[in-house]
């Protein structure tokens, strides 16, 4: 009958556990993180769901001669935006996997 307890309370703080994460998984997807190029000329935001929200881009750098460097310019910012999306998930999530090798 002892193990019964300890089960118990095993669950419960499994189903604490879970509340937390679905919690700070809400948080995370509401959250937005902004990417910059071209000194701040190209600024993207994407969700903490990984979907691009928006793309600005300053009139000095729209050159119909130059495309490609404009296309980079998006690339990179995009990427960036990308890049601090992972990080903070894997801060905030990190702290309920540790150990666990499980992916969030």
């Amino acid at each position: 009958m002892r193990g019964m307890g300890n089960m118990q309370g095993m669950m419960k703080k499994m189903q604490k556990m879970q509340k937390e994460m679905m919690e700070a998984q809400e948080a995370l997807n509401a959250e937005q993180f902004e990417g910059l190029a071209g000194g701040g000329m190209v600024k993207v935001t994407v969700s903490g769901q990984r979907e691009v929200v928006s793309v600005n881009l300053d009139e000095s750098v729209v050159d119909p001669e130059d495309i490609e460097m404009l296309q980079d310019l998006i690339v990179i910012a995009t990427n960036e935006a990308l890049k601090k999306v992972e990080e903070k998930t894997n801060s905030t999530m990190g702290k309920f996997t540790q150990g666990l090798n499980l992916p969030f």
